[in-house]
This record gives structure tokens, sequence and C-alpha cells, in this order.
């Protein structure tokens, strides 16, 4: 009776976001627009795309910082991209915090550090987004729209991917399974793939010699700051399955299809998921 009456209020509720949050056509279109990533996506995802992003503006409170002014294009067009992952899954992995903050561009983060010594040191650095455990997604609008899909660069993804990772403690890198999404798919699969994908690429990078760093860097569809911690390499792998899915495929199969079983989408189209999507 209560789980009848849970499901009663939540479909009350999504109707009213979409009633209340209802994106008009035009802004629709024009976001599809800007993001050709899309195109993966078959009218029946973009509708239900749509659909989510309304859901996301009713459940998320936006605000901008340094008087940037917030527009509905702004809104909109970051909501559809922080709704990708979880198309196939649900809103539910973005539960327990309401704010996104918009920064005209890149912000300054300052944060306290402990070094091997135990001596505390307290750093600053600027940042395209940040996502805080329990607390908000701060985002730079300038680099939010880097979508034209020219790398596997997206900050959205990348600060929502965090989020998701976030669900089960601090982010690792091993985002949470959840039996009726991820079975068979467990902790141990996820870890054979993913770590050993993470060492082989840390050991990669450190390979590289200093006089072709450069060149690496440039031409690497895996940005090397996710050298920097397990939790970011999911974060970057996340963006380059969704941004560039076939190039992703192809120069990493096995860690193509773990994040594609476990978004449960196949934007590369190669057959990557274990059973039908919903």
């Amino acid at each position: 009776m209560l789980s009848k009456l849970s499901h009663w209020f939540d479909a009350r509720r999504r109707d009213k976001a979409l009633r209340d949050y209802a994106i008009d056509d035009t802004l629709w279109q024009a976001t599809l627009a800007g993001l050709p990533f899309l195109a993966h996506l078959d009218a029946a995802g973009l509708a239900r795309l749509r659909d989510l992003t309304s859901c996301f503006l009713a459940q998320k409170e936006f605000s901008t910082a340094h008087e940037l002014a917030l527009t509905d294009r702004m809104s909109v067009a970051i909501a559809a991209q922080a709704c990708l992952p979880v198309l196939n899954l649900s809103l539910d992995l973005y539960k327990g915090w309401v704010g996104v903050i918009v920064y005209p561009g890149e912000f300054v983060i300052r944060k306290t550090v402990e070094d091997e010594d135990g001596v505390v040191h307290e750093v600053e650095h600027d940042a395209s987004g940040e996502a805080w455990e329990g607390g908000p997604v701060i985002l730079s609008w300038e680099d939010a729209q880097m979508t034209d899909g020219s790398d596997a660069y997206n900050v959205v993804i990348h600060e929502f991917a965090h989020k998701i990772d976030m669900l089960n403690g601090e982010a690792d890198g091993h985002p949470p399974l959840f039996r009726r999404w991820h079975a068979p798919l467990d902790a141990q699969t996820w870890a054979d793939v993913f770590d050993n994908a993470y060492d082989q690429f840390c050991d990669k990078v450190d390979a590289v010699p200093e006089r072709r760093w450069a060149r690496f860097e440039r031409d690497s569809l895996i940005d090397p700051y996710a050298t920097d911690h397990p939790s970011e390499f999911f974060a970057v792998c996340s963006e380059a399955l969704f941004v560039k899915p076939q190039a992703f495929e192809a120069e990493y199969p096995e860690l193509y299809r773990l994040l594609a079983r476990y978004y449960r989408q196949d934007p590369a189209r190669v057959g990557a998921l274990d059973g039908p999507m919903p």
C-alpha cells in the first residue's frame, strides 16, 4: 500500500514538473543544435531526455556568481547535459543536494591538503568545475559551452559523473552498482576492468618523454589529468563515452563496454549492453 502511494506521489510530482518547467520547442531545438553529441539518441530517447531535463530543473536551484545573468538557455543546456548520464537510470542518482552555481568563466578553488610528510598546505588553483559531496555543482559557463565535440571535453558530464561517484561515499572511481540496473555487473568485475585500465593509463602517461609531452597532451583522447586520481579517470572517461564514443570504443574497447553497461547506453552502437535498454 505504501509503495503504491509513494509511486502515486512521484507520478504527481513528475506531472507537475513537466507542466511547470515545460521547455519551449524553439529553446529545446536550439539546445539540441548546441549539443551535437546527442545525435546518437533516437526520437524516443530525446523525448525522455527532454522530460528528464524538465524534472531536473524542477528539483535543482540554479544561481550565478559575479553578476552573471541566468537565462533559460543556460539552465536548459546545463540540465540536458547533466541528465544525459542518468537517462536510462534515474534522477535519484542526483538526490541529496539542490544547488547548481554558474560562474562566467574559470573560478578559484582554495583547499587544505596534507602532503606525504603530514604537513598541511593551503593551495589554490583555477577550475572550470567542482562537485562537492552533499553540496552544489559549480560550473564555468564558458566551459559548459565547449560542446562542439572537437575533443572529448565536457565539464558538465565530468562534474555530474563525480556526483554519481559520490553516492556511496568519497569519490574513488567506483560508483554504486544497483541490482535493478547493473546486474550482473558487480564490484569485482568493475575493479578488474576499471582499476587495470587506470593503472595502464597512468603507466602510459608516465612513459611519455618530456620532449613529446605537448604533442601527447594534445593528441590523447583521455586528458592526462585523469591520472590524478581514479575518480578523475572515471569522470574523464565518462566524458569520452558520451562525447567521443566511437573513438573511445576503438581505443579502449573493454573500458567502453564497462561504462556503457554502467550508464546503460551504447552511444557508439557496438552492442556493448547485456540486455535491452528501457
